[in-house]
């Protein structure tokens, strides 16, 4: 918005320069964003918060500056002449909760010509062009009180009457940028006897707009439902300085003082006389109820006690009213003024003192804290694995908790939760999985050149069960590019199914639990030969692999990415491992290798779970060091080469009892289906 410091000046005495001026409003909460010109020519462009339409005008800014600089504010009061006596102009409210209020009245005789030189110009310093004196009038008061009106050719009005009502089907308007516009059921219209005249605090009519041949003129000012103007608004795409302020909720008791000084403005630059009473017909008031103000209340909040007459004087000069006081002091009932309806409640009140007050005035103290701080149950797991993520190279990521229909039915069985207002198709139900907003994620990145990605996200996802909702914890991975970064010594390698394994397995060590096996029973949207599924005591606690080829075409990533999912409502079910010491072993271990060929079915984990059946309380450790396919191997088959490490706590182990531990795992091994090689 733009503000004139040299108009401000006519209604308050400021005690400083204009650039201090500037600055004061800013810090009170009236932004001034940027000045221009000099002197009397000097443009501050502030930026005014939705919620306060009231500091949309200049008397509405100055009034600011006399709070801050407690001086006092000139009010504006019309001087008219006196009206001739005439039947007052009939107005029909036909819906009164949209219009509950409309004011109007009648200035007959009018000249129609240019604005006098001190309103055209001080219009076209705040940007706004000069059409006439009437209509200069009427956007002259808009930006000196904040009170949109409108001048109607009172000739051109037919039937000689206003009717305030909802469109009817099929009817039209031309508004005054020419524009001709179906109406709808839902808009409410200004109309004479016959036809629309206005689209109700939007814009008016071109076929009954001032002209130079005008000589009879009808001011209009009227309070209307800030939602049916946004919404009348939106639906015909005319965002305009009158909507702009009703949308936001204009002062209900301005409209006789916005017609009064309409007319007075007419009156002194084109002549004429006013021709009747004003009529002012009101439905319903708008009344808002006094708010209770309490003394400690304040304290508690700021951090200080202002003293009453601090207190007194900032809300007085806002225009409220203090009605009533409590004979100890400690509470006061503050009458709210009606340009201000976004104070509802005693700490708008609060906020109020604190802005006028000066925020930096306050002593910087910590607000009292009567209590203890308790940490979540899950809290040092949650931080376990976030820390291990961190340490392992991953970067944390958040993304909406909204997804697709599609990729809600393609990346998980669970029943999706609908939004009741979603804002697209890309995000209608909330997410039942991560995998669709970290692929999101991969995408951006790798869109935006950057190849190499570990990315972690922390999270719930939502699901519906039985009418009710469940919230369960997620942690999902995603991996792409290079394993390493390469160096002159080692030589660049792309991120394979075993590295996202390897930070799985880092991840899950971090719990205790009688076993941990993986097996390739993943999820359909994982590669089906580089993907695995973690069980840990028999449950499922991740999954992950490479993204299925036919996903990753369909999302268009250009390289192979990695997807991993953590179930933490499973995995936090185990507790975290603590560390412990245990003595280094004093006796030399003996190791035994065992080469064997196994049809393709046998895998890992049973070869494992056989040879830990035997129960050898020595067998230390028992892994894999190499699988071979091919070659003098028949098809289906494959060899392995296992190593068996044998150790005691209390004494050197004998050759014979080696061997003979060794022969029952051959044993195991054959009896498993395996042939060992010579």
């Amino acid at each position: 918005m733009k503000l004139s410091p040299a108009w401000l000046r006519e209604f308050v005495a400021v005690p400083v320069d204009n650039r201090r001026l500037a600055e004061d409003l800013t810090n009170a909460g009236v932004a001034v964003e940027s000045i221009s010109g000099e002197g009397d020519q000097m443009v501050f462009d502030a930026e005014v918060t939705p919620n306060r339409p009231d500091a949309l005008n200049h008397h509405g800014v100055a009034r600011e500056a006399s709070a801050i600089y407690n001086v006092p504010l000139k009010a504006i009061e019309p001087k008219l002449p006196k009206a001739k006596p005439a039947a007052g102009f009939p107005i029909e409210v036909q819906e009164p909760e949209l219009c509950p209020r409309f004011t109007a009245r009648v200035v007959r005789g009018v000249s129609i010509k240019p604005s006098p030189p001190n309103i055209a110009n001080r219009l076209a310093l705040l940007e706004s062009r000069s059409i006439n004196n009437a209509v200069d009038a009427t956007n002259y008061t808009l930006m000196e009180m904040g009170k949109p009106t409108h001048a109607f050719d009172l000739d051109l009005l037919e039937g000689g009457k206003i009717v305030v009502r909802r469109a009817r089907k099929g009817e039209t308007l031309r508004t005054l940028d020419g524009v001709e516009r179906k109406l709808g059921t839902d808009d409410l219209v200004v109309a004479d006897a016959r036809r629309p005249v206005a689209l109700a605090g939007v814009m008016g009519g071109f076929n009954t707009m001032i002209t130079e041949k005008t000589r009879n003129i009808l001011i209009e000012s009227a309070w209307w439902d800030p939602v049916t103007i946004r919404k009348t608004s939106k639906r015909h795409g005319l965002h305009t300085d009158a909507s702009h302020r009703f949308e936001r909720g204009a002062d209900f008791e301005s409209t006789i003082l916005s017609c009064d000084r309409v007319a007075e403005l007419i009156l002194s630059s084109g002549g004429g006389e006013l021709v009747g009473e004003v009529v002012d017909v009101v439905s319903r008031h708008l009344d808002q109820a006094p708010i209770a103000l309490h003394i400690p209340g304040i304290r508690r909040i700021l951090g200080e006690t202002l003293g009453m007459q601090e207190i007194f004087r900032i809300l007085e000069k806002l225009g409220f009213m203090v009605i009533a006081e409590k004979h100890d002091g400690s509470e006061l009932t503050v009458q709210v003024p009606s340009w201000r309806l976004d104070v509802e409640r005693e700490i708008d009140l609060i906020e109020e003192l604190a802005r006028i007050h000066g925020y930096d005035k306050f002593p910087n103290t910590l607000p009292a804290y009567v209590g203890s701080v308790l940490e979540l149950p899950e809290a040092s797991k949650d931080r376990k694995l976030r820390s291990t993520l961190l340490a392992l190279g991953y970067n944390e990521a958040i993304s909406l908790t909204f997804i697709s229909h599609e990729d809600a039915r393609k990346f998980s069985p669970a029943q999706a939760i609908e939004l009741a207002n979603p804002l697209s198709e890309e995000a209608s139900v909330m997410r039942t999985t991560m995998v669709p907003g970290m692929l999101n994620m991969v995408a951006y990145n790798l869109n935006r050149g950057t190849d190499d990605l570990r990315l972690f996200e922390a999270g719930s996802v939502f699901e519906a069960s039985d009418a009710r909702t469940v919230e369960l914890k997620r942690i999902c991975l995603g991996v792409t590019g290079g394993a390493l970064p390469p160096t002159v010594h080692l030589s660049p390698r792309p991120v394979s199914f075993f590295d996202v394994k390897g930070d799985i397995e880092n991840l899950l060590a971090a719990f205790e639990c009688g076993s941990v096996c993986y097996d390739a029973e993943a999820a359909g949207y994982y590669h089906p030969g580089r993907s695995a599924r973690a069980v840990m005591d028999g449950e499922t606690v991740a999954q992950f692999g490479q993204l299925h080829p036919d996903i990753a075409a369909e999302r268009k990533l250009r390289q192979d990415v990695f997807i991993a999912e953590l179930y933490l409502d499973r995995l936090s079910q185990h507790e975290l491992r603590e560390g412990h010491y245990e003595p280094l072993v004093r006796y030399p271990a003996v190791e035994r290798d065992f080469s064997f060929i196994f049809p393709d079915s046998i895998t890992f984990e049973r070869i494992q779970q056989v040879v830990n059946a035997l129960a050898v309380r020595e067998l230390r450790s028992f892994v894999p060091i190499e699988i071979f396919r091919g070659g003098a191997i028949p098809a289906g088959k494959y060899s392995i080469l296992l190593r068996a490490k044998f150790q005691s706590g209390e004494r050197t182990l004998r050759e014979d009892e080696v061997a003979a531990w060794s022969a029952e795992v051959v044993r195991a091994l054959v009896t498993l289906g395996g042939e060992q090689r010579a």
